[in-house]
């Protein structure tokens, strides 16, 4: 069995914001969501999203990983499903997010643009996704792709997520992990750490004005236009 990487050496030190970015205001650890695109029980897509775990609670990050099975299908359910509710909760709560998911035909799962689906752009007055950050990974069956990572990327513009600019793609995944699951050592881990690694600091350096980024001036006439409606409204009723 081919021996897994070591995450306890130095180079995987915990990303102190104070040194780093003195700007940056280090309130608590990045709170960071992944979501995996398969059910399979040797999931590689999970396996990926699961080291890809342990690097960012390496880097100091706070991590959860959002179980897929037993979420619905889009629409066939009440959005007071529980495991609706579970995913929505989650995108609320965190900072930032991986989507990791194997290449089917060519594309992502179903399973993974399912849970994208039940994500919304708007939850009453808040926006979950916007302004959040965002890292890609895809796993192959065969030769090195890029579609997946690609599809990933426009969704992630289309939530108006900060997607970062590295990605990862597995290519011969079932050859690339270990029967624990852990993945061996090699180039393709290497770029995982890059990528947890960039999106832990973008996340550091844009949590706290994500608001400011995402601020457009089409929604300020929008909401101009909307407040001054109810004034007159009001004044004429008045």
């Amino acid at each position: 069995m081919s021996e897994t990487p070591n995450i306890e050496d130095e180079s995987f030190a915990a990303i102190d914001p104070r040194s780093l970015f003195p700007d940056v205001r280090g309130t608590h650890p990045p709170r960071i969501l992944i979501l995996y695109g398969s059910l399979r029980d040797r999931s590689f897509s999970r396996f990926a999203a699961e080291e890809a775990g342990r690097i960012l609670t390496r880097f100091g990050a706070d991590v959860r990983v959002f179980d897929p099975r037993g979420l619905p299908q889009t629409d066939t359910v009440e959005e007071v499903h529980p495991k609706v509710t579970e995913l929505r909760d989650l995108v609320v709560w965190c900072e930032g997010m991986v989507w990791s998911s194997p290449e089917r035909h060519g594309a992502m799962t179903s399973i993974m643009k399912s849970q994208i689906d039940w994500i919304p752009l708007s939850l009453g007055s808040v926006r979950p996704t916007q302004g959040k950050t965002l890292a890609v990974m895809q796993v192959c069956g065969g030769s090195q792709s890029f579609n997946t990572v690609n599809q990933l990327r426009i969704l992630g513009r289309w939530m108006r997520l900060l997607t970062v600019p590295n990605q990862s793609s597995v290519a011969k995944a079932w050859d690339e992990f270990d029967e624990a699951g852990r993945m061996k050592p090699s180039p393709y881990y290497n770029r995982i750490v890059d990528v947890m690694e960039e999106l832990v600091k973008f996340t550091l350096l844009t949590r706290d004005i994500k608001d400011h980024l995402v601020d457009r001036y089409s929604e300020r006439v929008e909401s101009h236009a909307a407040l001054s409606a109810r004034v007159n409204q009001s004044t004429a009723v008045g």
